[in-house]
C-alpha cells in the first residue's frame, strides 16, 4: 500500500524503501515496533505539525483541592495559560475587586475610552502586575505526572464547582487521525531508524563470510543510517521545529 495509514503499513513501507522484499532487512518485529514508537515520540515532540493548540475546561472537585494539583490528560505536552484560577460568577472579570481596584486607580472613562488609551492602560495594568508580583507564573506543570499545579491557597482561593480554562498544547493521536503515519518526515525518520537498526544487528556478524564469499557489511550500512539520520534531526530543528519562545526586554 503506497500511501500508509496505520502502524502496520507504515512499517511495510519502511521496508520496502530499505529493499523488501528483494533484500531481506534483518530486523525482529518488537525491533521494528520499538523503532516505531521512538519516531512516533521524537516526531511529536518536535514536528509542528504534530501538535495542536487546546483549551481544557475542568470543574475543580473536593480531590483537586485535597491534592493540591490537577490532573490532566497524558496526551498534553505542555501548558501555555491558565485562565480563571479562583474567579467564576458574579465575582469574575470586571466585577472582581482586583479589576476594581486597578481601574479606578487609573482612573478609567469607561465606555468612552478610545482603543489606543484602553490599550496604554491595558500595558499599564500589566507592568504594574509584573512589577508587584514578578515573573514566575503561578502554575507547574509535571508533563511525565500530568499534574499542573497552581500557586494559590486551594482552601480559600478556590472552592469546588469552580472552573479552570487551560491552555496548551496536545500531540496528535496517529491511530485516530491517520493522516499522520503518511507524513513525509516520519516516513524517512522510521526508515532511517530501521536501517540503523539493521545495521546493528549485522554488526554482530562483522567478519564472518557467508557460503559463496558474501560478507555482511552491516558498518556501512550503520554509518549510513546515522548520516540520514543526523540530516533528518538537522532539518527538524531548521524547517519543522516550532521556534522557542523568548522575552524581549
Amino acid at each position: 500500500m503506497a500511501t500508509p495509514t496505520t502502524r502496520q503499513t507504515l512499517i511495510d513501507y519502511c521496508l520496502r524503501s530499505l529493499g523488501e522484499p528483494v533484500l531481506e532487512v534483518n530486523v525482529d518485529d518488537d525491533q521494528l515496533d520499538d523503532r516505531v514508537d521512538e519516531a512516533i515520540q521524537y516526531y511529536q515532540e518536535y514536528h509542528s505539525d504534530a501538535v495542536v493548540r487546546k483549551f481544557y475546561k475542568h470543574v475543580v472537585t473536593t480531590t483537586d483541592i485535597t491534592n493540591e494539583y490537577l490532573t490532566l490528560p497524558e496526551s498534553l505536552l505542555f501548558v501555555n495559560r491558565v485562565f480563571s484560577l479562583h474567579q467564576t460568577g458574579s465575582a469574575a472579570g470586571e466585577f472582581s475587586v482586583e479589576y476594581q481596584m486597578h481601574l479606578n486607580g487609573l482612573g478609567a472613562r469607561g465606555a468612552s475610552m478610545d482603543i489606543v488609551s484602553y490599550s496604554m492602560q491595558k500595558d499599564y495594568m500589566a507592568l504594574l502586575n509584573l512589577k508587584i508580583n514578578g515573573m514566575t507564573e503561578p502554575v507547574v506543570y509535571s508533563r511525565h505526572k500530568d499534574r499542573l499545579a497552581l500557586m494559590i491557597n486551594w482552601s480559600k482561593d478556590v472552592t469546588a464547582g469552580n472552573y479552570i480554562i487551560v491552555e496548551g498544547y496536545e500531540t496528535i493521536d496517529p491511530d485516530t487521525y491517520t493522516d499522520v503515519y503518511n507524513d513525509r518526515f516520519l516516513k524517512s525518520y522510521l526508515t532511517a531508524l530501521i536501517k540503523k537498526q539493521w545495521g546493528l544487528n549485522l554488526l554482530k556478524f562483522e567478519g564472518i563470510q557467508l557460503p559463496g564469499g558474501v560478507t555482511l557489511n552491516g558498518r556501512q550500512i550503520y554509518d549510513d543510517a546515522i548520516t540520514d539520520i543526523e540530516k533528518l534531526e538537522e532539518e527538524m530543528a531548521l524547517r519543522h521545529e516550532t521556534p522557542p519562545d523568548f522575552a524581549i526586554g
